[in-house]
């Protein structure tokens, strides 16, 4: 049996409870293999700058996020398991994908849904594109 030892691993968090109970899946794994775990939380943006207001809106967004990391943190640090952060805007799916190439992750930990069901269903899941297009192994919580 060939085992792998993972020292990387990234976990999409939104603050549903999938993605904590993804989060907790990476803390086993990070257990197991003495690895790092890093959270990586995505704040949509409209596609277009004319969209977007010019009062910088995502200012509550970024604090909801930092809440949520702070959180991630202390659970990780609770379990003995070293935790680093990175708040990013862009399109979810995408982002996480070419985050953990980029970044030479060796897994992708996330839930099956996040906060925006409605989204899911106009757009296609997350977890799903992330499923499909990432070339690193990708474990889907539900």
């Amino acid at each position: 049996m060939i085992k792998t030892k993972y020292q990387r691993i990234l976990v999409g968090l939104d603050g549903s409870k999938n993605s904590i109970r993804g989060l907790n899946h990476a803390i086993y794994l990070a257990r197991q293999c003495q690895a790092i775990i890093t959270g990586i939380y995505v704040i949509p943006r409209p596609p277009h700058p004319a969209f977007r207001s010019p009062r910088y809106p995502e200012k509550p967004r970024l604090r909801g996020a930092q809440g949520i990391m702070d959180f991630a943190k202390r659970h990780c640090a609770q379990n003995g398991i070293m935790f680093e952060q990175k708040i990013v805007f862009g399109d979810t799916g995408h982002t996480i994908v070419k985050f953990a190439k980029d970044k030479n992750f060796d897994i992708i930990v996330i839930g099956a849904r996040g906060i925006s069901i409605v989204k899911e269903v106009f757009f296609g899941s997350v977890s799903n594109h992330v499923l499909h297009k990432s070339t690193l192994p990708v474990l889907v919580i539900k």
